[in-house]
């Protein structure tokens, strides 16, 4: 027997609404739970998150917080607020990470970060540290093509979805993934776009971003905005590994200055609300007249975002934040996150318990007015040390960029240092190489600190090596003439000097251009092999003194 034509579209019909959910009448309240640069952060960094004193406004402290067992924690908790939720990044969670994770090729963040519920993820620089093929590979899952299997079990990728707006398969001219992520909340859709920073290739080795373009931040949303409109989707969110400079509390925005503010000020109106990163910076700001939030780094916060969606227009009509601190106080571990980390931790311990060292006091990366880091004279002086022989390099400086110091060497009680510790500081594991350049392209390194940088890289300088600079003085002509010295002796812009840095900083990394200018390059060995080298024999009590690099003004 056949239904008559009418009977079968009512019966199709109404199939229809058993599955998809009606519109709303009402307003819909949604709650949005976001972080950004966990840099694979399982356990909660040393140091936690330094804010101002509840006590005393004019100190600050440092709160233990982070980890991803308490954050896990954190975001069921705020998740259960309310019905409507979902919980993003805006990139870095891989990357520059702890050997925790990073021994394992971050696998462990992905799959920690999986069973949080972690929903979409914009792509961040970071992302790009091992190539587009590796982070493929985190998307899709499957055994490293080089170490394999390393892990308890075979690795099977990301059950969140990473979301690349801008970045391009050069050769096809397609996104290497998806532009955006749309979720209903009771029947209203909402898409999220994923995107990195345009200037990612200046910041990522070479082989990171091999066959790959970068666009405008700006200008890709607003392409995909008509996009989104024609699919009647008029409520934006934007997911953007970039961000700024705040001059508040973590939880606040009297003044943010940065790539940000430019990128917002130039997207369309339709975008409602932006998710940043990058600068390792907490923020809750209004910018042209949107909310725009970061939450620090490492699991510290979570930015707990809060908009109401109007049922006809289905548009954002409130938006509000709160930057909630993970503190390892007030938030208990996750069972499932502890189990986790305890597999993985007895499979690395050989490696990360190793004792290499003693210290006497904390090595950190605490600036001086100049810029030195007690950390980076350290680490510059021990690649030196491990480049100046002949057979090795034959270097007389060692040059360290800032963004690859990660960590506070800090010690156990009796002062013992392990390799744990070291991979903390330098987790990117690159190879040293010495150049030969001029006494002039030196200086002009040196000028390239303030040169096409978000803020000032102050690079890290070995023992013999010396300068001044003058921040009265125009970008570009700061450093005080006849100040650079070795040895006590004036640097000759014609006579040729030999020179250590990273494999990142020889490729023209940070924008520090010159060096890939560098003639006679000697590959040594690996950075963190050669700091072990050097803490072996350095005496445990020694000083750091802070004037290599000297400021005016």
């Amino acid at each position: 027997m056949r239904l008559p034509a009418s009977l079968l579209l009512a019966a199709l019909a109404l199939a229809a609404c058993s599955t998809t959910p009606p519109r709303a009448t009402q307003p819909v309240n949604v709650k949005i739970l976001a972080i950004n640069d966990f840099h694979g952060n399982l356990k909660p960094p040393r140091g936690g998150i330094r804010i101002k004193d509840p006590a005393d406004a004019s100190k600050a402290i440092d709160v233990p917080a982070g980890g991803s067992e308490h954050l896990a924690t954190a975001v069921a908790q705020l998740r259960a607020r309310n019905a409507n939720h979902i919980f993003v990044a805006a990139g870095d969670l891989i990357g520059a990470s702890p050997l925790l994770s990073a021994l394992f090729h971050d696998e462990p963040t992905i799959d920690s970060l999986g069973l949080m519920g972690l929903e979409a993820s914009a792509v961040g620089n970071h992302e790009f540290d091992h190539g587009a093929a590796e982070l493929l590979r985190m998307q899709k899952g499957g055994c490293h093509p080089g170490d394999g299997c390393k892990g308890p079990q075979p690795f099977k990728g990301a059950s969140f979805k990473y979301l690349a707006a801008s970045t391009f398969d050069a050769g096809s001219g397609q996104t290497i993934f998806p532009s955006y992520h749309v979720k209903r909340f009771e029947g209203i859709p909402v898409a999220f776009i994923g995107l990195t920073l345009k200037d990612t290739p200046n910041i990522v080795v070479p082989s990171g971003v091999a066959g790959l373009r970068f666009d405008d931040e700006a200008a890709t949303v607003n392409k995909l905005v008509p996009e989104l409109q024609r699919q009647g989707i008029a409520a934006i969110v934007v997911l953007i590994h970039e961000g700024g400079f705040p001059t508040g509390e973590y939880n606040d925005c009297p003044g943010i200055s940065g790539a940000i503010v430019d990128i917002v000020m130039k997207l369309d109106k339709a975008v409602d609300l932006v998710v940043s990163g990058h600068t390792h910076k907490a923020y809750n700001c209004r910018i042209d007249g949107r909310l725009v939030t970061s939450g620090d780094k490492y699991g510290t916060i979570v930015s707990e975002i809060d908009i109401v969606l109007d049922p006809k227009s289905g548009k954002v009509i409130q938006a509000r934040a709160d930057n909630v601190i993970v503190r390892t106080d007030r938030f208990n571990k996750d069972p499932a996150q502890t189990q986790l980390i305890a597999v993985y931790e007895q499979l690395a311990a050989p490696l990360a318990k190793r004792v290499v060292g003693k210290i006497g006091a904390p090595l950190t990366r605490d600036e001086s007015p100049a810029g030195e880091m007690p950390i980076g004279q350290v680490v510059a002086d021990a690649q030196l040390a491990a480049t100046r022989a002949a057979a090795d390099g034959g270097a007389q400086i060692a040059l360290m960029n800032p963004g690859g110091l990660r960590a506070n060497l800090t010690a156990a009680a009796d002062g013992a240092v392990r390799y744990e510790d070291l991979f903390a500081v330098q987790p990117f594991y690159n190879n040293l190489v010495t150049l030969s350049l001029t006494g002039a392209q030196i200086v002009q390194v040196l000028e390239q600190q303030w040169l096409n940088q978000p803020r000032p890289r102050i690079l890290q300088v070995s023992k013999g090596f010396a300068y001044a600079w003058d921040s009265a003085r125009p970008v570009g002509q700061r450093v005080v003439p006849g100040s650079v010295t070795l040895d006590g002796k004036p640097l000759e812009a014609t006579a040729i000097y030999r020179v250590t840095v990273n494999s990142f900083l020889a490729d023209g990394g940070d924008n520090f251009s010159t060096f890939k200018q560098g003639r006679e390059p000697r590959t040594g060995a690996m950075d963190v092999d050669a700091f072990e080298q050097f803490l072996a024999r350095r005496a445990q009590g020694e000083s750091v003194a802070l004037d290599r690099v000297r400021r005016l003004n």
